[in-house]
């Protein structure tokens, strides 16, 4: 290939000139294919639910048009209008000019087949114990869902959780705790979307503070537990979200251990506490090793949620074992 005056290729990256895109650009197959190499030269970083740029611009394109979110194929030969090419055009700039998550750009986000209503007052949802509610209603820990009359999601954000909850134990009234004002507005409004008023009640608490007397079946966290080092070092995606929503102290692990110490008073006899902690399993095993950790896995994720009972929490034990169930391997540490 001949070089230019300058020593370079001859070749053109995708252009930038809106005019040109607009003019040029015509199908939903176009418009992924450009929007990958914007999104590539621009070096942007994802995991708020899509991990490389072709699923970001896939889930932009069929969330801005309104297309089902699980099939882009049938859709790539579609042609657009031009004021679907302008809309379009406009997510790709804010998305590298601002480096916002896709979800909020859109003000959605999934789990499963279940949408909700997010936007910069709450953490984009991606969290394990989704997978596990929608995988089996945390069969693991849950041996009937009608025996759930009462559930808590601790630090809800959206409150995404505690209406999956809802939803999968049909008995239960479901309190939704956060600590701060805007992230439970998102949840009332996703409440509202899903009619589940009459079941998930909102409540503003610091952890347990706000919650005294009740007794619950099933505890269910997403708590914050990123260390201070890595919020430090947080690119633009990331440091978008709020900090609150995030951090969790030195080891990350602040709000786990308030959750842990005060569970206990918070359960039902026959109650169970299951918490997302991300990579901080050595830590908390190391803190608690008297305490009967059982590890429930997803497809994606090893070690980053587990599970106790009401006796767990005040009865040490010891030993190792392993046992297997559907749709996931459970692993149970005891000290």
């Amino acid at each position: 290939m001949k070089e230019g005056a300058h020593g370079t290729s001859g070749f053109r990256p995708a252009t930038t000139d809106p005019d040109e895109a607009i003019g040029d650009l015509v199908t939903v197959r176009d418009w992924l294919r450009y929007g990958v190499s914007r999104f590539e030269q621009a070096r942007l970083v994802y995991g708020h639910g899509t991990a490389r740029a072709l699923d970001e611009m896939a889930y932009l394109l069929l969330s801005a048009l309104e297309l089902p979110i699980e099939q882009l194929e049938p859709w790539l030969d579609a042609r657009l209008t031009r004021s679907e090419r302008i809309g379009i055009l406009d997510l790709i700039e804010r998305r590298i000019s601002t480096r916002t998550p896709a979800a909020y750009l859109v003000n959605r986000a999934w789990i499963g087949g279940h949408r909700f209503y997010v936007d910069e007052r709450v953490i984009v949802p991606r969290s394990f114990i989704g997978e596990l509610l929608i995988r089996d209603g945390l069969g693991a820990v849950v041996a009937d869902p009608d025996a759930v009359t009462h559930a808590l999601d601790l630090c809800t954000g959206s409150g995404c959780l505690a209406i999956l909850a809802a939803l999968h134990f049909p008995s239960a009234a479901v309190d939704a705790a956060d600590i701060s004002e805007p992230a439970l507005q998102v949840a009332s409004r996703n409440v509202v979307d899903y009619a589940l008023e009459e079941r998930v009640s909102l409540v503003r608490s610091d952890i347990f503070a706000a919650l005294g007397g009740r007794r619950y079946d099933l505890i269910i966290s997403n708590p914050p537990y990123v260390t201070a080092a890595a919020i430090a070092a947080f690119p633009a995606e990331y440091r978008a979200e709020p900090e609150i929503a995030h951090l969790g102290g030195g080891d990350g692990l602040d709000l786990v251990r308030r959750i842990i110490d005060g569970a206990a008073e918070m359960l039902t006899d026959d109650g169970a506490l299951v918490v997302e902690i991300g990579q901080g399993r050595m830590e908390l095993e190391a803190a608690y090793p008297q305490l009967p950790f059982l590890w429930l896995d997803t497809e994606e994720s090893e070690g980053e949620v587990f599970a106790l009972r009401r006796g767990d929490l005040a009865r040490p034990t010891g030993g190792v074992i392993e046992v297997k169930s559907a749709g996931g391997r459970l692993r149970r540490r005891k000290a």
